[in-house]
């Protein structure tokens, strides 16, 4: 069982996954060290954050030309509408599988 602070009572030393990359590390393969919960309103359940410890952590690891290529093609292949097969500039939206030209004209997208 992991302990849970609530919200800002964290203790020094722990870290969320963001904060951890706002300072260039990641958790490196560590376990969580406790949770974060922030109370919501209407009776819904907490926002909970996981904490890592910031001795622990690694460094980023560094973006090499493989990793910064295989990204760009993901990225283009969001951005290509698969009907008009035209790179939109835009991530499609998985709602419409297609880009919004494609789904408002009705006979375009058969």
């Amino acid at each position: 069982m992991t302990t849970v602070y609530r919200w800002r009572l964290a203790p020094d030393g722990l870290a969320t996954r963001r904060q951890l990359r706002a300072l260039g590390l990641r958790p490196g393969g560590q376990d969580v060290v406790a949770e974060l919960h922030r109370p919501r309103r209407l009776g819904r359940a907490p926002l909970v954050a996981y904490l890592y410890r910031v001795d622990r952590a690694r460094p980023v690891r560094p973006m090499t030309p493989g990793r910064t290529t295989a990204l760009a093609a993901a990225m283009r292949a969001r951005r290509t509408c698969p009907n008009c097969r035209n790179d939109v500039g835009y991530c499609i939206p998985r709602s419409l599988g297609m880009c919004v030209p494609c789904h408002d004209t009705p006979a375009l997208s058969r």
